[in-house]
């Protein structure tokens, strides 16, 4: 929007003014604080420790206001198994920025399967049906953010889209925009964080994981060694190099195992407090209680496993308890036999 980028461009003259009239005062245009967003993922986000260092490294970097201008902000790529964080981090980062975890782009790319579907990304070509309106799954306002507050956008699963639809992207990851065939419209991304995601090889290097613990190699302390080169070659196999060369940096999620189960359940049961405090209630959880749903936990699914855990036991019980007692603030939870029981807490 030509409007918008003439104010951010005299924004910028008048603090580059301002510091010269000033003195040497370095003060960041952007209005979030990397250890506020750094909080908010680590009280949230278990078990991916590198992954989140890397985060924190990309935030004050942004902060600081020393990228490319001719680039996006940032751009990077999740790789992981399901359930391990990797589009949760990316709206915890927009929910810290933003103040609302909605307040991104999200681009489902299971659903740009079709070559033609590029057409969705890039508005029609010349001649087409809808060239001339330019419509495109771009919400330019979360892509471009404003002058204090970067956009976010989130390539959602891209493995599944086709290659037409992946190479659409080359010329936003390395110079922030895109140009749409009619020629009439044109998307800034500029002052954009950039996130993808994909399972490429996850499940290929979970059955090496599988085989090494199950293997002569864990009983003789040998490293598993091949998972980084098994997704190596499904990154390879899914991407154009051309493609793989415009991301700052790849992160791998990792799997989550049963160390992390506590934490986990921490996560859901204050998710649940939240909401409930909008009803004006709370809940404990009995010990009993706690190891029970850590036991149908399965690292294949990571914490979504757990979610359905309590959306399937514990939170019908909870919404009988609440009806039925209108008037209570306390409640807990136990297991009586394979049944969980929600009542009046008692001290």
């Amino acid at each position: 929007m030509p409007f918008i980028n003439e104010r951010l461009e005299a924004n910028r003259d008048a603090i580059a003014k301002n510091r010269a009239d000033s003195g040497p005062v370095r003060v960041s245009r952007f209005r979030f604080e990397p250890e506020a967003v750094m909080t908010r993922l680590r009280a949230n986000i278990v078990g991916q420790d590198d992954a989140l260092a890397a985060m924190e490294s990309m935030l004050v970097r942004v902060k600081a206001d020393i990228g490319e201008e001719n680039r996006p902000l940032a751009v990077h790529l999740f790789l992981g198994p399901t359930g391990v964080g990797k589009t949760e981090t990316v709206r915890l980062i927009a929910e810290a920025i933003h103040g609302n975890r909605d307040s991104l782009c999200r681009i489902d790319m299971n659903t740009l399967a079709q070559e033609h579907y590029a057409a969705a990304l890039t508005g029609a070509p010349p001649g087409y049906v809808g060239s001339k309106e330019g419509h495109s799954l771009f919400d330019l306002d979360k892509v471009q953010g404003s002058f204090g507050k970067p956009g976010i956008v989130l390539f959602d699963e891209i493995e599944k889209a086709s290659k037409e639809v992946t190479r659409t992207l080359l010329n936003v990851l390395d110079t922030g925009r895109l140009v749409f065939p009619s020629g009439n419209r044109e998307i800034d991304f500029r002052n954009t964080l950039i996130f993808m995601t994909s399972n490429a090889g996850a499940l290929d290097a979970e059955a090496h994981h599988h085989r090494y613990q199950r293997g002569w190699r864990r009983w003789l302390g040998l490293s598993p060694g091949a998972g980084d080169r098994i997704r190596d070659t499904a990154l390879r196999r899914h991407f154009d190099p051309e493609f793989l060369n415009r991301i700052d940096q790849i992160l791998t999620f990792n799997n989550l195992t049963d160390n992390w189960l506590d934490a986990l359940l921490d996560i859901e049961l204050a998710g649940l407090n939240k909401r409930l405090a909008r009803k004006h209630a709370r809940l404990t959880l009995s010990p009993e209680l706690r190891t029970d749903l850590c036991l149908g936990y399965d690292s294949r699914y990571g914490a979504r496993e757990m979610l359905r855990a309590f959306r399937q036991r514990l939170e019908p019980a909870v919404a009988r308890a609440l009806l039925a007692h209108p008037d209570c603030t306390d409640f807990s939870a136990d297991l009586r036999g394979s049944e969980v029981v929600v009542s009046q807490y008692v001290e």
